[in-house]
């Protein structure tokens, strides 16, 4: 048991109860427990296993590579259209933690199976994403745009590109895209401005 795990799970105002009986779930699997992203998380040999984490109306387990899990009891979702890996299990009780710890532990077993054999998921490259026309238009018209776009890292550009296609008016888009133009050329993430 990690003591940062404690203090988190001791300030916690919704889902304490839940967050709990998933840590002891998730301790009994041979897991190691830490707080990363200010969560607690259980790693196998290093390798991101699963987190606990709450939303306003649900807490949930994230398997880390739980596209790549069978999912024989179809409970697993996908957080939002964009997510190319992980995958969540909800929960609204305690009630329902206990009688799922079953089914649970055999989808830990399960992850931590592929975490051993180093399976991978195929994720989309970036080439792959929508680039919204507008900023399409300032790749095309600013040089220095492109050039400073194309050195970020393939994680910082999908993040933009998801940004800047998101909204369905074009004045939004236009209004993204020239608000982070700058951070692009000062080298920075989407949330690094």
């Amino acid at each position: 048991m990690n003591p940062q795990v404690d203090a988190y799970l001791g300030k916690i105002k919704n889902w304490q109860e839940e967050s709990a009986k998933l840590r002891e779930i998730l301790l009994d699997c041979q897991l190691t427990e830490e707080l990363k992203w200010g969560v607690p998380c259980y790693t196998f040999q290093d390798g991101n296993v699963v987190l606990i984490h709450g939303f306003k109306e649900y807490c949930a387990l994230l398997f880390f590579k739980g596209v790549l899990l069978k999912d024989a009891k179809g409970i697993l979702v996908t957080q939002t259209e964009n997510v190319q890996s992980a995958r969540q299990i909800r929960f609204t009780s305690t009630d329902e933690i206990v009688k799922m710890k079953a089914t649970l532990k055999s989808y830990v077993k399960e992850a931590i199976a592929i975490e051993k054999s180093g399976a991978q998921v195929p994720f989309k490259t970036t080439e792959e994403f929508a680039v919204a026309e507008e900023f399409q238009s300032k790749l095309d018209e600013l040089p220095a745009l492109k050039a400073a776009f194309d050195a970020l890292t393939p994680g910082r550009q999908r993040a933009y590109l998801l940004h800047f296609a998101a909204p369905k008016q074009a004045k939004t888009r236009i209004a993204r895209v020239e608000k982070c133009m700058q951070g692009i050329l000062d080298g920075k993430g989407l949330n690094d401005q």
